[in-house]
């Protein structure tokens, strides 16, 4: 139960036990669409990210701190992807398309949780590949295992830090009689729209809150990639630079797509009225960006390419081997 303000300014206990994620709309044909396009997204997702995991799991010359932190960020992105997509999937063939009160507010706190560490993980990887480049002679200690493990763990209390605050500040306020959310999962934006009373608060940490952590990681990330660009050209190696700009670019590409989408969504004034565009703005960063990410990674890394060439071979040995 929840308290409801009506239009007359009356109040009334109403039955909020659940939400209807109206989605994109559209007849039987368009669902099904919808349900494939997204069914494909998702199941590249799940295969790339967990390829990208054993990978540097079973590959012990990828142990390092670079790839620690890759594996975090497949994880991540398996993760806050299976924390949409599931869902969606069903309410695409669902004529009800219900969520529960519990499951939106869990949704949504899983959903807050792993964007922002992913945010903060990315910021985490451009100053790894600062201290790589830039002071090699110290990487080995200042990136020793224990940093990188609290590094990692930072990123995630982080995240954990501001889904509460907007998870809790959400869910606090008291909603109209009307439980239909205008997306295709729950996020702060469509459920402010639901709200009686004035969100310009809620709006304000929204606004406030996702442009601190975007502005300071992206800071962070130029920062560090403005170090590393004066002394790739310093670099009188060819093939050394040519190694450097491959994996720099990699992550670069990665960070442009996730605040770049982001940044539109919930960095702006005015956000939180564009649902339209939101919708198609959040299928990038929920389900196409974790569908990349891999992607990148491997297409544009050497090392990842060799590991998974070694991977195979091991794999049709032990093949040959039990016949």
């Amino acid at each position: 139960m929840a308290i409801a303000v009506h239009r007359n300014g009356s109040l009334s206990a109403v039955s909020l036990q659940g939400f209807v994620l109206v989605g994109f709309g559209g007849g039987s044909e368009t669902q099904a669409l919808l349900f494939a396009v997204f069914l494909v997204l998702y199941m590249v997702t799940v295969l790339g990210n967990l390829t990208m995991i054993v990978v540097i799991t079973l590959d012990t010359r990828l142990h390092s701190p670079m790839y620690f932190f890759l594996k975090n960020l497949s994880f991540v992105d398996l993760c806050y992807s299976s924390a949409i997509a599931p869902n969606a999937l069903a309410n695409f063939l669902s004529t009800s398309k219900v969520i529960s009160f519990a499951g939106c507010a869990t949704q949504l706190f899983f959903f807050s949780l792993l964007a922002t560490t992913e945010a903060f993980l990315l910021a985490v990887m451009a100053y790894d590949r600062f201290m790589a480049i830039c002071s090699p002679l110290r990487y080995p200690v200042t990136m020793c295992p224990t940093t990188c493990a609290r590094l990692v763990l930072g990123t995630y209390c982080g995240g954990c830090l501001n889904s509460i605050v907007q998870t809790s500040l959400t869910f606090k306020l008291p909603f109209c009689s009307s439980n239909r959310i205008d997306h295709f999962y729950c996020d702060v934006p469509p459920l402010l729209q639901l709200a009686c009373v004035s969100t310009a608060l809620n709006e304000l940490f929204l606004f406030g809150l996702c442009g601190f952590i975007i502005v300071s990681t992206t800071l962070a990330v130029l920062v560090s990639y403005g170090y590393i660009t004066v002394t790739i050209l310093r670099m009188h190696s060819g093939s050394g630079r040519h190694k450097v700009f491959s994996t720099c670019g990699s992550h670069m590409m990665a960070v442009s797509l996730f605040y770049g989408t982001v940044f539109v969504m919930y960095a702006q004034p005015g956000a939180v009225a564009s649902m339209a565009q939101g919708k198609v703005i959040s299928v990038f960063y929920t389900l196409v960006i974790p569908m990349l990410n891999p992607l990148i990674y491997s297409l544009r890394n050497k090392d990842v390419k060799d590991a998974l060439q070694r991977l195979g071979q091991r794999h049709s040995l032990v093949k040959r081997g039990g016949k």
